[in-house]
């Protein structure tokens, strides 16, 4: 007797808070333990590997969103429905929040020492200002939406390219952005550090939440521009019981 679509949703959504867990725990993880010793390209890395191991993992369940941002872009692509993508956000939001918990539990009790000083958080002020940092989560949130929107819609075998494309395009992004703002590009990811860390980071939270969202609508409205063909969407979008 196969699922209900009540049941396929509940997996969907735990998948989700899973996904955006471990890519919290383990992504703003290597910042904390291996910022100073391992350096930028082992972080980025870092996110890159882990969003790549995702979309093999709950891609065909899912679509592994593991961000906010690539679920409105979906949305706005009409590919997951409203109450769909509020139940997404909630997901990742927790998602982030438990992995941000275990890592402030390492630091604090578990003789971890945080290597970046603010348990991974996003911030700006010491090598870009609030502006910059606005423009740098933009683009490199509008690179790796647009990247998984076009891609996923182009991928029919998430055995292929795909999670590869995606994970090294997160990792991109990283490489840029984690040495200027710690690299958001995600805002549950940002929401997570910031809510234990509390202080300057949770004060410049909205900007990790507002511009990297702008960047996912501004992905959402390019990515047709720059599609081709008529692939069936896999990674990104949720099979069609989710809508």
């Amino acid at each position: 007797m196969g699922e209900t679509d009540a049941m396929v949703d509940v997996r969907r959504y735990v998948a989700e808070f899973i996904g955006t867990f471990l890519l919290v725990f383990l992504g703003v993880g290597s910042a904390v333990a291996a910022r100073v010793e391992g350096g930028v390209v082992v972080v980025a890395l870092s996110f890159g590997f882990v969003m790549l191991a995702l979309v093999y993992t709950i891609g065909q369940l899912s679509g592994s969103h593991v961000n906010p941002a690539v679920t409105l872009g979906v949305l706005l692509s009409g590919k997951i429905s409203p109450i769909g993508a509020v139940a997404y956000w909630i997901a990742q939001f927790a998602g982030a929040a438990l992995g941000s918990f275990l890592l402030w539990v390492l630091v604090r009790w578990g003789g971890v020492t945080d290597q970046t000083g603010v348990l991974g958080a996003n911030g700006y002020g010491t090598h870009i200002n609030a502006g910059g940092a606005m423009l740098l989560e933009t683009v490199l949130t509008f690179l790796f939406v647009l990247v998984v929107l076009v891609v996923g819609k182009r991928s029919t075998d998430l055995s292929g390219f795909a999670g590869l494309a995606i994970g090294m395009a997160l990792a991109v992004a990283n490489l840029v952005g984690v040495a200027l703002t710690g690299a958001a590009v995600n805002p549950a990811r940002a929401f997570g550090p910031a809510i234990f860390e509390g202080g300057t980071a949770l004060r410049q939270l909205w900007v990790f939440i507002v511009f990297p969202l702008l960047g996912g609508v501004l992905a959402a409205l390019v990515a047709p521009l720059v599609e081709h063909g008529s692939g069936v969407t896999r990674v990104g979008t949720p099979r069609p019981a989710g809508r």
